[in-house]
């Protein structure tokens, strides 16, 4: 496994490092944002670890600019920031996962496995079609009525989520699971708020209404109540 490891302190870098490479991980290190980005943009890494704090722009920002440019590696935001406004950042910058320092490397390790193994079992569909819902999984855009319906990151994977199992009732946790990876506490509220969203976005100005609430479940989205 390829992992860059955007962090400029020397010490937690090379404690990462060296413990990734015992668990035969190939890893590249970027102590600021700028070479982190050009590392990220040149080369294919299965995993890439961005610090929130580092020289350069910060890595809510550098990861936005790499979702921007069409860069779909799993990202794991490292960072002391445990609020939860930052974490919420994190995550509609792109983030799929989000890991609060200090940490134990057992959980970061455990953490980089797992999102390698989702980003290779995920079959990718180039464009999903429902209604007059359109959905390209490529360039990240989103129509419906032929209208570009502008998303967040997070309003999106949750859409996208939908979509791709029409019909599927997903239940809240099992929604922040595949959504989140499960890396913090979401809560109920939390998701009730982007579905709210993604209902005024998606559904408000159309017909037939395609994000449904399946009471004491969960959510789907069809084109058939």
């Amino acid at each position: 496994m390829k992992v860059l490891l955007m962090e400029d302190d020397p010490k937690l870098s090379s404690f990462v490092k060296l413990g990734l490479e015992k668990n035969d991980c190939i890893v590249d290190i970027a102590y600021d944002s700028v070479v982190g980005e050009k590392l990220a943009m040149r080369r294919n890494y299965d995993v890439i670890i961005l610090d929130v704090i580092v020289p350069g722009i910060n890595g809510f920002e550098l990861c936005k600019k790499l979702r921007n440019n069409r860069i779909k590696t799993p990202i794991i935001m490292l960072t002391s920031l445990d609020s939860t406004e930052d974490k919420v950042t994190g995550f509609d910058c792109g983030a799929d996962d989000y890991l609060l320092k200090p940490f134990q490397f057992a959980e970061l390790l455990a953490r980089i496995r797992a999102l390698d193994r989702r980003s290779k079992v995920d079959l990718v569909v180039p464009s999903i079609i429902i209604s007059d819902l359109e959905i390209d999984t490529v360039s990240k855009k989103v129509r419906r009525g032929g209208m570009e319906i502008k998303l967040t990151a997070l309003e999106y994977k949750i859409l996208e989520l939908l979509a791709s199992h029409k019909g599927k009732v997903f239940e809240r946790l099992e929604i922040n699971e595949k959504v989140w990876g499960n890396s913090f506490n979401t809560g109920t509220n939390f998701l009730d708020v982007h579905i709210n969203s993604l209902r005024k976005k998606i559904d408000r100005d159309y017909s037939p209404k395609l994000i449904h609430t399946v009471i004491g479940m969960g959510y789907k989205l069809d084109d058939e109540t």
